[in-house]
């Protein structure tokens, strides 16, 4: 049977979160392992679909630009489950990563995607703060990452143009804070993995893009047999208009400078354009 379905980004990322949290390797490490989630609305994501936990969001992209929360919000921005128990990763991230090793997993988020698989995130902070400090550990260590991206973020050019021309002290003026960016080695996930983890015998892209609401939505055309596919576009239905993950409060985004500002760059609504 063949169905045709349209994910917003939204539902997109709740498609990934779904189908992250079906993966072997992911039940595995749930049950005896340690399993590292660094926030972003779809780890987010991720995080409420295997344990029930929204994260704190720090930085975001809007019409305005590269923002970030309007003020100190509580919360964990990241998160280590432990033989199936959460807790709060914030301020100790480096110990976590020098206690994990291959039989591990993390998973984090990306802002930039190519068609090589490559993956990398954006930086408004010197080094990306502490999350981004963790990366290379990650790498050192040895530790598989799951890098949870939507199709939205997938970039026609090569990351190692993007990155050979971009930087925090790149840009004269920059619509929200100027960044940089970090390089991500690991198993880009889309929307496309999450369908197959969840049962399709076949997935195929057949659109993008939309309007309004639907504004930067993937058009799919999948195959699977007649009782599954039934079930998957209920599910789908079920999903309809649903909003970003993340806690409430730090999904508001700074008007004019967020307690990050001191370490952001080139932001043209501070200064001159203070009353943007």
């Amino acid at each position: 049977m063949k169905i045709q379905v349209t994910l917003t980004v939204e539902e997109g990322k709740r498609v990934i979160a779904r189908g992250i949290s079906s993966l072997p390797e992911v039940n595995r490490v749930m049950k005896q392992g340690i399993l590292l989630l660094k926030g972003g609305t779809t780890v987010s994501a991720v995080s409420e679909t295997l344990v029930g936990i929204k994260l704190r969001i720090s930085g975001r992209i809007t019409e305005r630009g590269a923002v970030s929360t309007e003020g100190n919000v509580e919360g964990p921005h990241s998160i280590v489950i432990r033989n199936g128990k959460p807790e709060t990763a914030d301020g100790h991230l480096e110990e976590i990563v020098s206690q994990m090793g291959s039989s591990d997993l993390a998973i984090c988020g990306a802002n930039i995607i190519d068609g090589d698989g490559n993956a990398a995130m954006m930086a408004g902070r010197f080094f990306g703060g502490e999350p981004g400090r963790i990366l290379p550990l990650l790498h050192v260590e040895g530790v598989p990452i799951i890098v949870a991206a939507g199709l939205e973020k997938y970039c026609p050019f090569s990351l190692r143009e993007a990155m050979s021309r971009c930087g925090r002290n790149v840009p004269d003026m920059s619509m929200g804070m100027s960044v940089g960016l970090v390089p991500i080695v690991g198993k880009v996930f889309s929307e496309v993995d999450g369908i197959y983890a969840l049962g399709a015998t076949y997935v195929t892209v057949i659109g993008r893009g939309g309007i309004y609401e639907g504004a930067g939505s993937t058009t799919f055309l999948i195959e699977g047999d007649k009782s599954w596919a039934s079930n998957f576009m209920e599910y789908i239905c079920s999903i309809k208009g649903t909003l970003p993950s993340g806690i409430e409060d730090s999904l508001k985004e700074c008007l004019r400078c967020g307690p990050g500002a001191p370490d952001h760059l080139n932001c043209i609504y501070k200064g001159r354009m203070n009353n943007v």
